[in-house]
């Protein structure tokens, strides 16, 4: 009767740790979303890329001296993706809390581009932060910066 108790506990205590049903397909669908965003950086076409913005995202980009606070503004930060068609980006740990609406994924990346034949690892950090609209996952915000 003991180890019918236990094995009743364990399986109620797992039972409430685990993740609701809704919220797992919210967190595989942003992680989708985030190996989207992966495969868009990877195109190196700034469309692509751009399109995975909603119209009001905004962008701190790896290597921007300002914000981005338009979609034209982001365009204008991947306009030049194509000049470098060897830059490729690696998703690694990451972190995503959804709520309701509205998802957030932070975690860090490795940015690799080739110079002198050589390729070149660049270690940065990211949050982006997601807003289903019409049934679709977009990026309202996106903060990334090198790793120190």
């Amino acid at each position: 009767m003991r180890s019918l108790f236990s094995a009743l506990l364990v399986f109620l205590l797992g039972a409430c740790a685990s993740v609701p049903p809704d919220e797992q397909t919210s967190r595989d669908r942003i992680e989708a979303a985030t190996r989207a965003w992966q495969s868009a950086y990877d195109s190196r076409d700034p469309a692509i890329i751009v399109g995975l913005y909603d119209a009001r995202a905004v962008l701190w980009g790896t290597t921007a001296r300002t914000i981005a606070a338009s979609r034209a503004e982001i365009r204008e930060y991947f306009k030049d993706a194509a000049s470098r068609p060897n830059a490729r980006v690696v998703i690694g740990e990451q972190h995503i809390r959804v709520y309701g609406e509205t998802a957030f994924n932070s975690g860090y990346y490795t940015f690799t581009d080739v110079r002198e034949g050589q390729v070149v690892p660049r270690p940065a950090r990211f949050t982006l932060v997601f807003h289903r609209k019409a049934g679709e996952w977009l990026i309202v915000a996106h903060h990334s910066s090198v790793t120190p």
